[in-house]
């Protein structure tokens, strides 16, 4: 009866598949359901004939089962198809039971309706479609929310929580069991960031309101088991069909990351990554603060420029992590130097300025000043180097030295240079005098940066001369450089800037590439041997590339390395004598010959010399300039001529400017000597023309 009303059946047609036992019910679910789509409910798909099972119809007592364990074990083998059941009535207690654990509704035998029963299985076969997409519409909704990053909580009409996604559990502390039924004000508490009081009630604001409703800005919630969570949210009413308002839901955005992030980023602008110390910009602002302060309260302030002296040899020498711990240091003992409410900032590379907020006098500037220049001398232990800097500090103070911010960071920037004029690891006011020549010091700054490559240098060439036979023996290379409008500048105008300003290395190179070139030309037309001499700064020696480029040099000109001369101060010797002994031996082993220039004006004894791969001593001017008039100094060239000899060291007199010098010099047997008595330095035509007359015989020394 009951196959011939489903096939039969306007509400069909149904395919009716009949099974007489349970273990082929079973065989029959599984082979064509779970094979063919396991955890699909095929009742939610357009079903046609053919189509796999859409509904099951069970009687509860069949050959190998019966009762309540007959509908388990179907509804466990397909649990997502519907199961109508067929019972007899005086079972129909567990076909109840049947129904409370899954089944769909249940039928007696004995009032089956050939009408009603297509109607009915219809209507569970469509019930049981509807339920699975809604299963799967809550599922995809679940999902999504719980993988937004925002929480998500809503409640019903009276404020009771009727779900949280995860970031709303991990925010709240709550979980979504505990917390269903409570009051939302028991699961989340909004704070006003500001002022640490309650906030309203968004979502009963929304209910009431039957509107969106957003949060104060820049709220907290706060949960027993972890920190307070600034964020931003809005809440929502809930609608049903109707229309009416049946809840809210609440979205709640955590901020905290992003603020912290914002915040960190807002620091990073404006303070230094390296030292932490507030950046230029960062000074900016607090010095235009502080001058406003100083005027309103009619008080002096002060501005220190701070440079560090000679960093760069710590970088070339040692390196850049070197020299930025060494930077570090340095933040930290300048920030112990002042008070709270003074500002260390750091300008870039070794600069740093200082702002001392009030001062009573003048004088209390010289003061820190002092105290940062001590407590930069001390010694600084860094990776297991010993190192030792000074600093040069230019002071202005407000209202005298300026009343701009501008003209009061200029102004000690020009005080600062005229420190490291005096000497270095010192201080200096400014002076008004000092703008004037801080403006001449930034025109040939920026000529010279253009110099080299506008063919502006030349080199001039003084000789060097046998004090036995009058011959030349060689030449020392000067630089000069013909500014286009200022004519020809000499290098005590222009070379202590270069080095400050970082061209020096440069320069060095082209008069190095330049020199031995000219030498080279001089050997190859005739004139020779010639021995060619160039000044060496400590910046150049501390170059990394400066072996390197000595090589190159050599090789590119064709020069013997024999006939280079180079000559350093005893102050590169003794700075680092570690690392000059290694460079002087490394030029050693190419057979560059080494001078030590204006000896006995630095630092130099015995046992240095001893020590040093030296080919030639320079006696200084100073010394040739007394030896008429000074039987000390007399003693004292006469024991450099002797100590030279004894240790195989070729010996020159500088600043020979008279016949009475060189008649002496002669006396004590000095080898060599050079100055303007024998010749000013030359244009390389003048030389070229010198060496001529003098090998002909035409011109002597």
């Amino acid at each position: 009866m009951v196959r011939d009303a489903l096939t039969n059946s306007g509400d069909g047609p149904f395919k009716v598949e009949w099974v007489r036992s349970r273990a082929d019910a079973i065989g029959r679910l599984t082979s064509r359901n779970h094979a063919k789509a396991p955890g699909v409910a095929t009742a939610a798909l357009p079903r046609k004939a053919g189509a796999d099972v859409v509904a099951v119809l069970v009687d509860l007592f069949l050959p190998d089962s019966s009762g309540l364990d007959t509908f388990v074990q179907v509804f466990r083998a397909a649990p997502q198809i519907p199961i109508l059941i067929l019972s007899a009535a005086q079972h129909e207690n567990v076909a109840r039971l049947a129904v409370r654990q899954g089944a769909q509704d249940y039928f007696l035998k004995d009032h089956l309706d050939g009408h009603l029963l297509p109607k009915t299985l219809r209507t569970i076969i469509e019930r049981a479609a509807g339920a699975e997409a809604l299963y799967e519409e809550q599922e995809r909704a679940r999902v999504t929310l719980d993988s937004i990053g925002d929480a998500v909580i809503s409640t019903d009409l009276w404020g009771r929580v009727t779900y949280l996604n995860a970031v709303a559990e991990r925010m709240t502390g709550w979980t979504r069991g505990e917390a269903l039924g409570r009051h939302v004000d028991e699961v989340f508490q909004a704070v006003d960031g500001a002022t640490g009081k309650d906030v309203r009630n968004a979502m009963e604001l929304a209910v009431r309101e039957d509107t969106t409703v957003g949060l104060t800005p820049g709220s907290t919630s706060e949960h027993d088991d972890g920190p307070a969570i600034t964020g931003e949210n809005s809440a929502a009413p809930i609608h049903n069909r109707q229309g009416a308002v049946t809840g809210a839901v609440m979205v709640f955005r955590d901020m905290s990351t992003a603020r912290a992030l914002s915040h960190r980023m807002s620091y990073l602008a404006q303070h230094d990554s390296l030292t932490d110390l507030p950046n230029r910009g960062l000074l900016h602002d607090r010095l235009h603060h502080a001058i406003s302060l100083a005027h309103r309260r009619r008080k002096k302030m002060a501005l220190l420029f701070l440079d560090i002296d000679r960093f760069k040899h710590v970088n070339d020498s040692l390196g850049h992590e070197i020299g930025d711990r060494l930077l570090q240091s340095v933040a930290r003992r300048l920030l112990f130097c002042v008070r709270r409410s003074d500002t260390v900032s750091r300008q870039g590379g070794d600069e740093f300025v200082i702002l001392l907020s009030e001062v009573t006098q003048p004088q209390d500037a010289a003061v820190a000043a002092q105290k940062m220049l001590q407590a930069l001398n001390a010694t600084h232990c860094i990776n297991g180097h010993e190192l030792r800097v000074t600093s040069s500090i230019g002071i202005v103070v407000y209202p005298d030295d300026g009343t701009q911010a501008d003209v009061l960071l200029k102004h000690a920037d020009f005080a600062m240079y005229h420190a490291k004029e005096q000497g270095r690891n010192n201080y200096q006011f400014f002076e008004p005098n000092l703008n004037v020549r801080a403006l001449e010091r930034q025109v040939l700054e920026s000529g010279l940066r253009r110099a080299i490559d506008s063919g502006e240098l030349v080199l001039h060439y003084q000789p060097k001369v046998d004090l036995r036979s009058g011959s030349i023996a060689g030449a020392e290379a000067f630089v000069r450089w013909r500014h286009p409008e200022r004519g020809l500048i000499l290098p005590s105008q222009f070379v202590p800037i270069a080095e400050s300003c970082g061209t020096i290395v440069p320069i060095g190179r082209w008069v190095l590439r330049e020199a031995c070139r000219q030498a080279r030309a001089w050997q190859t037309s005739g004139i020779g041997p010639l021995r060619i001499a160039i000044n060496v700064s400590a910046t150049e020696v501390r170059d990394r590339e400066f072996l390197p480029c000595v090589r190159e040099t050599l090789a590119a000109t064709g020069l013997a390395p024999h006939d280079l001369e180079l000559e350093l101060k005893e102050t590169v010797l003794m700075q680092d004598a570690p690392f000059a002994l290694n460079v002087l031996g490394s030029l050693r082993d190419l057979d560059v010959q080494v001078a030590l220039d204006d000896f006995g004006t630095g630092y130099s004894s015995l046992s240095n010399l001893k020590q040093f791969p030296i080919d030639i001593l320079k006696i200084d001017q100073s010394f040739v300039r007394e030896l008429t008039t000074d039987s000390g100094t007399n003693s004292i060239v006469s024991a450099v001529i002797g100590m030279g000899k004894n240790l195989g060291m070729q010996v020159v007199a500088e600043g020979v400017e008279s016949h009475e010098q060189l008649t002496c010099l002669q006396q004590l047997a000095c080898p060599q000597g050079q100055g303007f008595y024998f010749s000013e330095p030359l244009t390389a035509t003048q030389f070229t023309g010198l060496c001529r007359r003098q090998m002909t015989g035409s011109a002597s020394l």
